[in-house]
């Protein structure tokens, strides 16, 4: 078998982490996870097995974030490719937001991927390779389920600081690569875990003609993002029909939000 490149996680522990763990750990990848919970953590790693290292990380500090960037070079000698997958999502409205909903969302899902990129562009840049992923959601395209309001703007932010940061580099690093991934609905304990709760996807089938949502499983876009890794590109919606939502959206964003 081929050389693998090695993979650094966040998120590890669960949901599309951890099936993207499972996933490359079957092809032979070395693996670094990293997550919150040390235990879940744990789990994951006994049942992939192979070349792994787990590292326990808190992805809301730099320090933390810096030491998994310290910890695979360590081990490994260098980085090919780093996945920045944790996040959470909130089920509040605009208008009943906290302060405190509204940092935590931005520190889970904006500022831990900015570390992140912080942490091993500097890395990329040295061996003039390497492949940075940030996991978004679609929902940060188009207004679909406004109850999770301030996870969708994160993801916007993080949207935004992805393509700027891939914009400084493409001249000088054409061999690092800036991907961003657009998962749907998906199966996982992200809904569960969610700050508010989750409530019933209602908005579609309140709306005459709105579509169903299409929900995924985690391994659904496990298998999309290691297709990215193989072959990087800017961006990859994981469902058929997405993209052309979103450009439905921008095109005549009034009469798209009319015939919701």
């Amino acid at each position: 078998m081929p050389h693998q490149p090695v993979v650094v996680i966040t998120g590890a522990s669960s949901g599309i982490g951890a099936a993207l763990a499972r996933r490359l750990g079957r092809s032979a990848f070395p693996l670094v996870l990293a997550a919150r919970r040390a235990g879940a953590l744990r789990t994951v790693g006994d049942e992939i097995g192979g070349d792994i290292l787990l590292v326990p990380a808190d992805v809301t500090r730099r320090a933390d974030v810096n030491r998994i960037r310290d910890e695979t070079l360590a081990r490994f000698g260098h980085i090919d490719v780093w996945i920045n997958n944790a996040g959470r999502g909130i089920n509040v409205p605009v208008l009943e937001l906290s302060d405190e909903q509204f940092d935590e969302m931005m520190a889970v899902n904006v500022k831990s991927a900015l570390y992140g990129m912080q942490s091993v562009i500097p890395h990329f840049k040295q061996r003039a390779r390497g492949h940075l992923i940030n996991v978004s959601s679609f929902l940060s395209r188009v207004p679909l389920a406004t109850y999770r309001s301030a996870y969708n703007a994160a993801k916007a932010a993080l949207n935004a600081l992805t393509a700027n940061l891939r914009m400084d580099l493409r001249r000088d690093y054409p061999d690092v690569h800036v991907s961003l991934v657009m998962p749907g609905m998906v199966t996982t304990e992200f809904a569960r875990n969610a700050l508010g709760g989750t409530p019933s996807m209602t908005w579609a089938s309140a709306r005459p003609g709105a579509p169903a949502p299409i929900i995924q499983n985690a391994d659904d876009v496990a298998a999309a993002i290691e297709a990215l890794i193989a072959e990087p590109r800017t961006e990859l919606y994981t469902q058929d029909g997405q993209l052309e939502m979103v450009l439905r959206y921008y095109k005549d964003v009034g009469g798209f939000e009319r015939n919701l």
